[in-house]
Protein backbone atom coordinates (compact mmCIF):
# COMPACT_ATOMS: atom_id res chain seq x y z
CA UNK A 1 0.00 0.00 0.00
CA UNK A 2 1.03 3.52 -1.37
CA UNK A 3 1.30 5.58 2.52
CA UNK A 4 1.31 9.55 2.24
CA UNK A 5 3.99 10.82 4.14
CA UNK A 6 2.19 13.93 4.89
CA UNK A 7 -0.40 11.76 7.02
CA UNK A 8 2.33 9.10 8.85
CA UNK A 9 4.20 10.65 11.27
CA UNK A 10 7.09 9.17 10.18
CA UNK A 11 7.89 11.42 7.25
CA UNK A 12 6.60 14.99 8.28
CA UNK A 13 9.04 17.89 9.22
CA UNK A 14 7.92 17.51 12.40
CA UNK A 15 8.76 13.62 12.65
CA UNK A 16 11.96 14.32 10.17
CA UNK A 17 13.21 16.10 13.29
CA UNK A 18 11.98 14.01 16.17
CA UNK A 19 9.72 10.66 16.42
CA UNK A 20 7.45 12.43 19.16
CA UNK A 21 4.42 14.55 18.75
CA UNK A 22 6.08 17.73 19.17
CA UNK A 23 4.13 21.49 19.41
CA UNK A 24 6.38 23.53 17.76
CA UNK A 25 5.78 22.45 14.10
CA UNK A 26 2.44 22.04 14.37
CA UNK A 27 1.49 18.35 15.49
CA UNK A 28 -0.91 17.99 19.07
CA UNK A 29 0.54 16.93 21.96
CA UNK A 30 -0.06 13.16 22.76
CA UNK A 31 -3.23 12.56 24.99
CA UNK A 32 -2.98 11.38 28.49
CA UNK A 33 -5.97 8.75 27.59
CA UNK A 34 -6.54 6.55 25.19
CA UNK A 35 -8.98 7.35 22.45
CA UNK A 36 -12.05 5.15 21.75
CA UNK A 37 -11.99 2.49 19.28
CA UNK A 38 -13.96 4.24 16.67
CA UNK A 39 -14.73 8.01 15.84
CA UNK A 40 -17.29 8.94 13.92
CA UNK A 41 -16.77 11.46 10.62
CA UNK A 42 -20.11 13.48 8.86
CA UNK A 43 -19.68 13.85 5.45
CA UNK A 44 -22.09 16.39 3.40
CA UNK A 45 -22.25 16.12 -0.33
CA UNK A 46 -21.48 20.04 -1.44
CA UNK A 47 -20.11 19.13 -4.81
CA UNK A 48 -23.31 20.29 -6.90
CA UNK A 49 -23.57 16.53 -8.13
CA UNK A 50 -25.95 13.64 -6.90
CA UNK A 51 -23.56 11.02 -7.92
CA UNK A 52 -20.92 10.97 -5.39
CA UNK A 53 -18.87 8.62 -3.09
CA UNK A 54 -16.77 8.32 -0.50
CA UNK A 55 -14.05 5.45 0.15
CA UNK A 56 -11.64 5.15 3.07
CA UNK A 57 -8.42 3.05 3.47
CA UNK A 58 -5.66 2.85 5.72
CA UNK A 59 -3.65 0.25 8.21
CA UNK A 60 -5.77 -1.05 10.95
CA UNK A 61 -3.93 -0.37 13.87
CA UNK A 62 -5.26 -2.83 16.19
CA UNK A 63 -5.28 -5.52 13.62
CA UNK A 64 -1.88 -5.90 13.26
CA UNK A 65 -1.58 -2.78 10.58
CA UNK A 66 -3.52 -4.97 7.66
CA UNK A 67 -4.67 -3.17 4.86
CA UNK A 68 -8.32 -1.96 5.67
CA UNK A 69 -11.25 -0.43 3.80
CA UNK A 70 -14.89 0.22 5.01
CA UNK A 71 -17.34 -1.57 3.13
CA UNK A 72 -20.25 0.73 1.28
CA UNK A 73 -22.43 1.06 4.80
CA UNK A 74 -19.54 2.95 6.12
CA UNK A 75 -19.32 0.90 9.28
CA UNK A 76 -18.14 -2.41 8.43
CA UNK A 77 -14.12 -3.34 8.01
CA UNK A 78 -13.05 -4.52 4.79
CA UNK A 79 -9.62 -6.86 4.95
CA UNK A 80 -8.80 -7.67 1.14
CA UNK A 81 -6.74 -11.56 1.02
CA UNK A 82 -3.61 -11.74 -0.35
CA UNK A 83 -4.81 -12.08 -4.27
CA UNK A 84 -2.82 -14.62 -6.15
CA UNK A 85 -2.61 -12.72 -9.47
CA UNK A 86 -1.63 -8.55 -9.51
CA UNK A 87 -4.67 -5.95 -9.79
CA UNK A 88 -7.49 -7.90 -8.39
CA UNK A 89 -10.97 -6.29 -7.88
CA UNK A 90 -11.82 -5.77 -4.15
CA UNK A 91 -14.12 -8.23 -3.03
CA UNK A 92 -16.91 -6.51 -1.59
CA UNK A 93 -18.73 -2.99 -2.58
CA UNK A 94 -16.40 -0.01 -0.59
CA UNK A 95 -18.08 3.11 -2.60
CA UNK A 96 -19.81 4.81 0.07
CA UNK A 97 -22.51 6.93 -1.24
CA UNK A 98 -23.30 10.50 -0.06
CA UNK A 99 -26.62 11.23 -1.35
CA UNK A 100 -27.71 14.44 -2.77
CA UNK A 101 -26.02 17.50 -3.23
CA UNK A 102 -27.29 19.94 -0.54
CA UNK A 103 -28.52 17.42 1.73
CA UNK A 104 -28.41 16.27 4.94
CA UNK A 105 -24.43 14.68 5.68
CA UNK A 106 -23.88 11.20 6.11
CA UNK A 107 -22.21 9.63 9.42
CA UNK A 108 -19.07 6.79 8.80
CA UNK A 109 -17.48 5.33 11.91
CA UNK A 110 -13.97 5.30 11.25
CA UNK A 111 -11.68 2.56 13.51
CA UNK A 112 -8.23 3.31 14.67
CA UNK A 113 -5.83 3.31 11.15
CA UNK A 114 -2.41 4.84 10.21
CA UNK A 115 -1.37 6.27 6.69
CA UNK A 116 -5.36 6.51 6.35
CA UNK A 117 -7.07 8.46 3.52
CA UNK A 118 -10.70 9.48 3.04
CA UNK A 119 -11.36 9.61 -0.70
CA UNK A 120 -14.32 10.97 -2.83
CA UNK A 121 -15.05 10.99 -6.47
CA UNK A 122 -17.84 13.04 -8.33
CA UNK A 123 -19.90 11.33 -11.37
CA UNK A 124 -18.75 6.99 -10.27
CA UNK A 125 -17.08 5.21 -8.18
CA UNK A 126 -12.91 4.80 -7.98
CA UNK A 127 -11.58 1.42 -8.41
CA UNK A 128 -9.59 0.22 -6.08
CA UNK A 129 -7.07 -3.14 -7.10
CA UNK A 130 -5.17 -5.31 -4.78
CA UNK A 131 -1.97 -6.66 -5.77
CA UNK A 132 -0.31 -9.53 -3.87
CA UNK A 133 0.80 -8.70 -0.39
CA UNK A 134 -2.03 -7.78 0.08
CA UNK A 135 -1.45 -4.47 -1.48
CA UNK A 136 -3.51 -1.61 -2.98
CA UNK A 137 -3.08 0.07 -5.34
CA UNK A 138 -4.85 3.99 -4.82
CA UNK A 139 -6.11 5.87 -7.81
CA UNK A 140 -3.01 7.36 -9.75
CA UNK A 141 -2.96 11.22 -12.12
CA UNK A 142 0.37 10.31 -13.49
CA UNK A 143 -0.40 6.75 -15.05
CA UNK A 144 -2.50 7.33 -18.33
CA UNK A 145 -3.93 3.91 -18.19
CA UNK A 146 -4.99 3.67 -14.73
CA UNK A 147 -9.02 3.45 -14.81
CA UNK A 148 -9.69 6.38 -12.49
CA UNK A 149 -7.56 8.93 -14.85
CA UNK A 150 -10.47 10.29 -16.11
CA UNK A 151 -12.25 10.92 -12.62
CA UNK A 152 -12.84 13.56 -10.94
CA UNK A 153 -11.41 12.34 -7.28
CA UNK A 154 -9.53 13.53 -4.14
CA UNK A 155 -8.72 13.19 -0.77
CA UNK A 156 -8.34 14.06 2.68
CA UNK A 157 -5.18 12.18 4.77
CA UNK A 158 -5.68 11.52 8.65
CA UNK A 159 -4.11 9.39 11.40
CA UNK A 160 -6.62 8.20 14.23
CA UNK A 161 -4.55 6.03 16.92
CA UNK A 162 -4.67 5.71 20.33
CA UNK A 163 -3.48 9.74 21.05
CA UNK A 164 -5.39 11.10 18.49
CA UNK A 165 -7.24 11.81 15.59
CA UNK A 166 -4.86 14.46 13.12
CA UNK A 167 -6.18 15.33 9.51
CA UNK A 168 -5.44 17.39 6.55
CA UNK A 169 -6.64 18.40 3.69
CA UNK A 170 -3.87 18.04 0.95
CA UNK A 171 -2.94 19.57 -2.84
CA UNK A 172 0.83 18.25 -2.28
CA UNK A 173 -0.66 16.01 -5.28
CA UNK A 174 -2.58 18.14 -7.30
CA UNK A 175 -5.54 20.42 -6.97
CA UNK A 176 -9.25 19.30 -7.38
CA UNK A 177 -12.36 19.07 -5.33
CA UNK A 178 -12.71 21.35 -2.36
CA UNK A 179 -12.79 19.64 0.39
CA UNK A 180 -13.27 20.98 4.56
CA UNK A 181 -12.51 19.80 7.61
CA UNK A 182 -14.06 20.71 11.15
CA UNK A 183 -12.76 18.85 14.20
CA UNK A 184 -15.21 19.44 17.13
CA UNK A 185 -13.76 17.60 20.21
CA UNK A 186 -15.63 16.09 23.54
CA UNK A 187 -15.16 19.70 25.23
CA UNK A 188 -16.80 21.67 22.32
CA UNK A 189 -14.00 23.14 20.96
CA UNK A 190 -13.79 23.55 16.75
CA UNK A 191 -10.55 23.52 14.56
CA UNK A 192 -11.61 24.36 10.78
CA UNK A 193 -9.85 24.56 7.99
CA UNK A 194 -12.37 25.33 4.62
CA UNK A 195 -10.55 24.28 1.97
CA UNK A 196 -10.54 25.65 -1.62
CA UNK A 197 -13.50 27.95 -2.27
CA UNK A 198 -16.69 27.16 -5.12
CA UNK A 199 -14.08 27.69 -8.30
CA UNK A 200 -10.87 27.49 -6.07
CA UNK A 201 -9.69 24.65 -8.98
CA UNK A 202 -10.30 27.33 -12.21
CA UNK A 203 -8.57 29.87 -10.44
CA UNK A 204 -5.76 28.43 -9.31
CA UNK A 205 -5.56 26.96 -13.43
CA UNK A 206 -5.54 30.77 -14.04
CA UNK A 207 -3.00 31.75 -12.14
CA UNK A 208 -1.05 29.30 -13.88
CA UNK A 209 -1.59 30.67 -17.29
CA UNK A 210 -1.06 33.99 -16.10
CA UNK A 211 2.13 32.56 -14.43
CA UNK A 212 3.48 30.92 -17.90
CA UNK A 213 2.46 34.26 -19.81
CA UNK A 214 4.35 36.41 -17.22
CA UNK A 215 7.81 34.31 -17.15
CA UNK A 216 7.57 32.17 -20.12
CA UNK A 217 7.98 28.87 -18.18
CA UNK A 218 5.29 26.35 -18.79
CA UNK A 219 2.91 26.74 -16.01
CA UNK A 220 0.05 25.41 -17.72
CA UNK A 221 1.53 21.76 -18.59
CA UNK A 222 0.33 21.32 -15.08
CA UNK A 223 -3.23 21.63 -16.00
CA UNK A 224 -5.53 18.95 -16.71
CA UNK A 225 -8.83 18.78 -18.74
CA UNK A 226 -11.59 16.94 -19.77
CA UNK A 227 -14.26 17.80 -21.83
CA UNK A 228 -13.14 21.45 -22.04
CA UNK A 229 -13.31 21.56 -18.55
CA UNK A 230 -10.65 21.74 -15.69
CA UNK A 231 -10.30 18.28 -14.45
CA UNK A 232 -7.31 18.97 -12.04
CA UNK A 233 -4.17 20.39 -11.68
CA UNK A 234 -0.69 18.86 -11.10
CA UNK A 235 1.98 19.45 -8.50
CA UNK A 236 5.08 20.47 -10.46
CA UNK A 237 6.65 16.98 -9.00
CA UNK A 238 3.93 14.95 -10.58
CA UNK A 239 3.85 16.79 -14.14
CA UNK A 240 7.13 15.99 -14.44
CA UNK A 241 6.51 12.41 -14.04
CA UNK A 242 4.18 12.73 -17.02
CA UNK A 243 7.19 14.99 -18.96
CA UNK A 244 10.39 14.57 -17.19
CA UNK A 245 11.87 18.01 -19.35
CA UNK A 246 9.37 20.11 -17.73
CA UNK A 247 10.97 23.06 -15.97
CA UNK A 248 14.13 21.34 -15.97
CA UNK A 249 16.32 23.67 -14.61
CA UNK A 250 13.82 26.28 -13.46
CA UNK A 251 15.53 26.69 -9.89
CA UNK A 252 19.08 26.85 -11.29
CA UNK A 253 19.67 29.92 -11.08
CA UNK A 254 18.10 30.60 -7.77
CA UNK A 255 20.05 27.66 -6.46
CA UNK A 256 23.29 29.38 -7.59
CA UNK A 257 22.76 32.72 -5.99
CA UNK A 258 21.96 30.77 -2.63
CA UNK A 259 24.92 29.03 -3.04
CA UNK A 260 27.13 32.33 -3.35
CA UNK A 261 25.38 33.79 -0.25
CA UNK A 262 26.35 31.43 1.81
CA UNK A 263 29.94 30.98 1.14
CA UNK A 264 30.30 34.21 3.04
CA UNK A 265 27.43 34.23 5.23
CA UNK A 266 26.67 31.88 8.03
CA UNK A 267 23.19 29.38 7.53
CA UNK A 268 21.39 28.72 10.91
CA UNK A 269 18.81 25.88 10.65
CA UNK A 270 16.81 24.94 13.56
CA UNK A 271 15.79 21.42 13.76
CA UNK A 272 13.34 22.05 16.57
CA UNK A 273 14.17 19.19 18.01
CA UNK A 274 17.11 17.54 20.11
CA UNK A 275 19.85 18.55 17.58
CA UNK A 276 18.77 21.96 18.41
CA UNK A 277 20.26 24.50 16.04
CA UNK A 278 22.92 24.06 13.91
CA UNK A 279 24.67 26.26 11.21
CA UNK A 280 26.27 25.94 7.83
CA UNK A 281 28.06 27.32 4.98
CA UNK A 282 28.96 26.78 1.68
CA UNK A 283 32.55 25.40 0.97
CA UNK A 284 34.19 23.54 -1.98
CA UNK A 285 30.59 23.33 -3.68
CA UNK A 286 28.76 22.04 -0.64
CA UNK A 287 26.79 23.48 1.70
CA UNK A 288 27.75 21.74 5.19
CA UNK A 289 26.92 21.87 8.55
CA UNK A 290 30.25 20.65 10.85
CA UNK A 291 30.09 17.32 12.07
CA UNK A 292 26.41 16.82 10.44
CA UNK A 293 26.25 16.53 7.15
CA UNK A 294 27.15 18.46 3.70
CA UNK A 295 24.60 18.93 0.87
CA UNK A 296 25.00 19.54 -2.28
CA UNK A 297 22.97 21.62 -4.67
CA UNK A 298 19.67 20.55 -5.25
CA UNK A 299 18.32 19.86 -8.97
CA UNK A 300 14.49 21.81 -9.86
CA UNK A 301 13.07 17.96 -9.24
CA UNK A 302 14.90 17.86 -6.18
CA UNK A 303 13.56 20.96 -4.92
CA UNK A 304 9.50 20.22 -6.03
CA UNK A 305 9.97 16.37 -4.74
CA UNK A 306 11.59 17.60 -1.32
CA UNK A 307 12.80 13.51 -1.21
CA UNK A 308 15.56 13.22 -3.95
CA UNK A 309 19.24 14.16 -4.49
CA UNK A 310 20.41 15.80 -1.34
CA UNK A 311 17.05 16.02 0.11
CA UNK A 312 16.60 12.15 0.72
CA UNK A 313 16.40 10.50 3.84
CA UNK A 314 17.88 6.66 3.40
CA UNK A 315 19.93 6.08 5.86
CA UNK A 316 20.25 9.77 7.06
CA UNK A 317 20.85 10.47 10.44
CA UNK A 318 18.70 12.22 13.10
CA UNK A 319 19.86 15.60 12.73
CA UNK A 320 19.66 15.30 8.84
CA UNK A 321 16.55 14.56 9.03
CA UNK A 322 15.62 18.00 10.85
CA UNK A 323 17.58 19.44 8.33
CA UNK A 324 16.54 18.44 5.24
CA UNK A 325 12.64 19.48 5.42
CA UNK A 326 13.77 23.10 6.42
CA UNK A 327 16.00 23.46 3.29
CA UNK A 328 13.89 21.76 1.13
CA UNK A 329 10.65 24.40 2.45
CA UNK A 330 12.70 27.30 2.40
CA UNK A 331 13.54 26.52 -1.68
CA UNK A 332 10.15 25.69 -2.17
CA UNK A 333 8.91 29.30 -0.81
CA UNK A 334 12.38 30.65 -2.34
CA UNK A 335 13.00 32.48 1.49
CA UNK A 336 16.87 31.19 1.58
CA UNK A 337 18.18 34.67 -0.02
CA UNK A 338 16.35 36.88 3.25
CA UNK A 339 16.20 34.65 5.51
CA UNK A 340 19.60 33.31 7.20
CA UNK A 341 17.56 31.74 10.06
CA UNK A 342 15.29 28.87 9.14
CA UNK A 343 12.80 28.54 9.97
CA UNK A 344 12.33 30.72 13.10
CA UNK A 345 13.49 33.87 10.57
CA UNK A 346 10.35 33.15 8.47
CA UNK A 347 7.44 35.28 7.86
CA UNK A 348 4.66 33.77 5.61
CA UNK A 349 4.17 36.88 4.31
CA UNK A 350 7.49 36.84 2.87
CA UNK A 351 6.78 33.33 1.54
CA UNK A 352 7.14 32.88 -2.71
CA UNK A 353 7.97 36.46 -3.29
CA UNK A 354 10.69 35.64 -5.40
CA UNK A 355 10.22 35.84 -8.99
CA UNK A 356 11.32 31.85 -9.06
CA UNK A 357 9.75 29.91 -6.78
CA UNK A 358 6.79 27.16 -6.24
CA UNK A 359 4.31 29.17 -8.12
CA UNK A 360 1.96 26.05 -8.07
CA UNK A 361 2.39 26.22 -4.08
CA UNK A 362 1.58 30.00 -4.18
CA UNK A 363 -1.62 29.76 -6.02
CA UNK A 364 -2.85 27.06 -4.08
CA UNK A 365 -2.22 28.79 -0.70
CA UNK A 366 -3.49 31.98 -2.31
CA UNK A 367 -6.95 30.47 -3.57
CA UNK A 368 -7.50 28.27 0.14
CA UNK A 369 -9.62 29.88 2.12
CA UNK A 370 -7.77 30.96 5.08
CA UNK A 371 -4.35 30.08 2.98
CA UNK A 372 -4.22 26.89 4.61
CA UNK A 373 -3.49 23.73 3.64
CA UNK A 374 -0.39 21.33 2.30
CA UNK A 375 0.65 22.55 -0.86
CA UNK A 376 4.16 20.80 -1.16
CA UNK A 377 5.95 17.83 1.02
CA UNK A 378 7.19 20.11 3.43
CA UNK A 379 4.50 22.38 3.65
CA UNK A 380 4.48 21.89 7.66
CA UNK A 381 7.57 23.67 8.54
CA UNK A 382 6.90 26.08 10.58
CA UNK A 383 8.65 28.78 12.90
CA UNK A 384 8.18 28.47 16.56
CA UNK A 385 5.21 29.91 17.85
CA UNK A 386 4.16 30.52 13.90
CA UNK A 387 0.83 28.94 12.36
CA UNK A 388 1.13 26.04 10.08
CA UNK A 389 0.83 26.49 6.80
CA UNK A 390 -0.74 22.85 5.92
CA UNK A 391 -3.39 23.23 8.14
CA UNK A 392 -4.06 20.74 10.00
CA UNK A 393 -6.35 19.29 12.71
CA UNK A 394 -5.75 17.38 15.61
CA UNK A 395 -7.18 16.58 19.02
CA UNK A 396 -6.41 14.02 21.12
CA UNK A 397 -10.35 13.97 22.66
CA UNK A 398 -11.85 13.90 18.82
CA UNK A 399 -15.89 14.07 19.27
CA UNK A 400 -16.79 14.39 15.31
CA UNK A 401 -14.65 14.87 12.19
CA UNK A 402 -17.03 16.83 10.08
CA UNK A 403 -15.58 16.78 6.28
CA UNK A 404 -17.60 18.82 3.68
CA UNK A 405 -16.94 17.58 -0.09
CA UNK A 406 -17.42 20.53 -2.38
CA UNK A 407 -17.35 24.76 -1.35
CA UNK A 408 -17.97 25.27 2.35
CA UNK A 409 -21.08 27.35 1.84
Amino acid sequence: MKISRRTMLAGSAAAAATPLLTVGTGWARAATAATPATVSFSIKNNTGSNTVYAFVTGLAINNGNALMLLEANGRTPYYPPSPSAPLTPLGVNCAIPLGASGGAPITITVPQLAGARLWFSIGKPLTFLVNPGPGLVEPSVTNPSDPNIGIQWDFAEFTYNSAQLFANISMVDFACIPIGLTLTDTSGHSQVVSGLPAGGLDKVCAGLTAQQAADGHPWTDLIVTSGGQNLRALAPQNAIVMNSSLLSGYFSSYVTQVWQKYQSTTLTVDTQAAAGVVTGRVSGGVLTFPGIASFAQPSTTDIFSCATGPFSTAGASLPVLGIIPRLAAAFNRSTLLIDTSQPDGENPANYYKNAITNHYARLVHATLTGGLGYAFPYDDVTPNGGVNQAGPVSSGIPALLSVTVGAVH
